[in-house]
This record gives C-alpha cells, structure tokens and sequence, in this order.
C-alpha cells in the first residue's frame, strides 16, 4: 500500500540536472528551504494524461496558486533532465519546474516507486501530488491504488480548492487562428490588453484544417474565439463582448 507522508520531512535526495546547457546538482534543501512548493509526479513526460491534463493545467494555474501563497510549482517524473528539458519546451511549461528523479531516489524515498514493467516503462513514480511547507509535507494527494493510470485527485483543481476554496480561477480562452491574420492579432492584443491567458489554435498546425474548424465552430473564417466553453466570434464579436461586459 502506498503510504500518506504528510508530516514527515520529504526525502533527502540530490537532482543532477542541466541549467544552461551545463550540469548542475539540485538538493532537497535547496528546493524546499523555507518556502511553501505544490509538487506533482507523475509516471512519464510525453505520455498522454501527463502532457495534455496533468501538466497543463497546473501550468494555466501556476499563477493563481502563486497568488495564493505558493512559492514554486514543481513536476516531477522518473525521466533523465533532457526529456523533462525537452517536454517542458514541447509544452511550454514556463509555470512550472520540471524536476528529474532520474534514479528514483526521491519517488523511492517516497514510497512511490511503483514497477511498471508490463508497459515498458520499469520502474516509474505513482500519481500522487502534495503541500510541502519548508520541507514538511502539509498535504498529500494520492492517486487510488487500481489498474491503469487513475488520474482523481492529484491534479491542479483540488490542489488549489485545498490551499483556498474559494479562490477565483481563470477563464478557459481559446482562440483559433492561423497565420499571417490580422484580426487574429487584433483579437490577441484585446485579450492580452483584458488580461486574459488563451490558449491558441492554429490552422495547418497539429493536423487542424479549415474543415476541422467548421466542424468545431460552425464558420469557416479565422479568429474564432471562445470564453469558458461559450462561442463569442470573430475579433469584431469579441470587442462587443468586452463593451457589454
């Protein structure tokens, strides 16, 4: 059985990562010392929960639990430093400290080393997120014990309803676009100037074709720009938006 921490010290345990092309040692106690970090592990950069829920949206959250409190977000995987560098930069995780246990030390030290020879993977971390408060292990989410890759409680929205229930969390934005558009640009800026964050999809990238946006959105013409699920339009649409706000 996997084993709750909370009010134990975390595991003391040296990172070799690369900081600007060289090799530098990262210890607990420089990770830890005297701030208050959410750090969540996961099994694996590039795999598909972790890179299209897990991290993002501790990313997209990054600034409001800062604001509540929290010092540093970290992500942590058994991988080596270059694939956690390269996921990081694939995603644009800029939020977000990506923390190689390379060895296991630290997720062994946790007692969430978890076998996962049967996918190829050998030993790799539990799903698991935690409150650490100057080294101190305040909060543990952890993921429950059963087949596959259960993923219930230790992402960003019940760590953040933990540190503060009724802190107000950003707007989902998404706006799709492609390039060289000037009233895509129009409606970034007006976003940008509203201090939105917005997630941007581009026409030719990642397979997505004009067909593909009529299908989502019903038009054929680019910006189309949508607040919490609602279709608001084009950038004229989306100023209209703002002046009734």
């Amino acid at each position: 059985m996997l084993a709750n921490k909370e009010g134990h010290k975390v595991p003391d345990v040296t990172f070799r990562t690369r900081v600007e092309g060289e090799w530098k040692s990262i210890t607990t106690q420089e990770i830890f010392k005297g701030k208050r970090v959410v750090l969540f592990a996961l099994p694996g950069a590039f795999t598909p929960t972790c890179s299209t829920t897990h991290l993002p949206r501790y990313n997209e959250l990054a600034p409001t639990l800062k604001a509540n409190g929290i010092d540093e977000l970290i992500c942590l995987s058994v991988n080596d430093t270059f694939v956690m560098e390269a996921w990081g930069k694939d995603l644009d995780a800029a939020n977000i400290t990506l923390l190689p246990d390379g060895n296991g030390h630290f997720s062994a030290g946790m007692g969430m080393l978890v076998d996962k020879e049967d996918l190829g993977f050998g030993k790799r971390s539990w799903r698991y997120s935690m409150l650490v408060n100057d080294g101190i292990i305040e909060k543990m989410f952890i993921e429950p014990e059963k087949a596959g890759d259960p993923f219930e409680v230790s992402d960003a929205d019940t760590m953040l309803d933990f540190i503060n229930p009724s802190a107000k969390k950003p707007d989902h934005v998404s706006v799709f676009t492609k390039p060289g558009c000037p009233h895509c640009k129009r409606a970034k800026q007006l976003l940008a100037s509203k201090g939105f964050t917005y997630e941007e999809v581009a026409l030719g990238s990642h397979g997505l074709s004009y067909a593909s946006l009529n299908a989502i959105t019903g038009r054929g013409t680019t910006p189309q720009v949508y607040i919490n699920g609602k279709h608001i339009g084009g950038a004229d649409e989306l100023e209209a938006y703002f002046k009734k706000a």
